[in-house]
């Protein structure tokens, strides 16, 4: 729909920032309509994300500049989703803890998306870092966010990945480590 206009892959993915970022906003409201506006802004970023590749490889549009632009703005949106869950959640039983829960993992999950671009520097970038199972994307994981956010599942969602993008930023590190000293 888009191939044959004036619209690039690097638009669409600006416009998955901005929606990424006025998602992540929504949800630092804490408030139970803008969380659910969030919800839908998120899907629609992630609905962008998968657009803009998807265009720029019909279109023949593909660039090294436009695959990194990609990837840093996945780790931007995703840490803000999570920052402003923590923020969003400041006055909730986490109480204060919610914003440095929300810095850790979002600081955590752009270590991780680093860490993929110095993998895909060092293997080539049409290699994935992750091989997905059964046509499960490790990306797509990230869906489940919205939907714990509207069926008000917060707090755990947070506690969860304050665990959990941690320590797979730790596996990722190591594995990282090894692929550097098998190369």
């Amino acid at each position: 729909m888009l191939a044959h206009t004036p619209v690039t892959p690097n638009h669409v993915t600006t416009l998955r920032l901005l929606t990424g970022l006025g998602a992540a906003g929504a949800y630092a409201s804490g408030d139970p309509e803008w969380i659910f506006s969030g919800g839908l802004l998120f899907v629609l970023s992630m609905a962008l994300d998968r657009a803009d590749g998807e265009l720029a490889r019909f279109t023949g549009k593909m660039t090294d500049w436009g695959h990194r632009f990609d990837l840093v703005c996945d780790a931007i949106v995703n840490a803000g989703i999570l920052i402003g869950i923590g923020i969003g959640l400041r006055e909730s039983d986490l109480g204060n803890w919610a914003i440095p829960m929300g810095l850790l993992a979002g600081l955590a999950v752009a270590a991780i998306l680093g860490l993929v671009v110095q993998m895909e520097n060092r293997e080539g970038h049409g290699k994935p870092a992750f091989e997905g199972a059964g046509g499960f994307d490790p990306d797509d994981a990230i869906l489940a966010v919205p939907v714990a956010m509207w069926l008000g599942w917060n707090e755990p969602l947070l506690i969860s990945a304050t665990i959990g993008a941690p320590a797979f930023a730790i596996y990722v590190y190591l594995r990282f480590r090894t692929l550097a000293k098998r190369g």
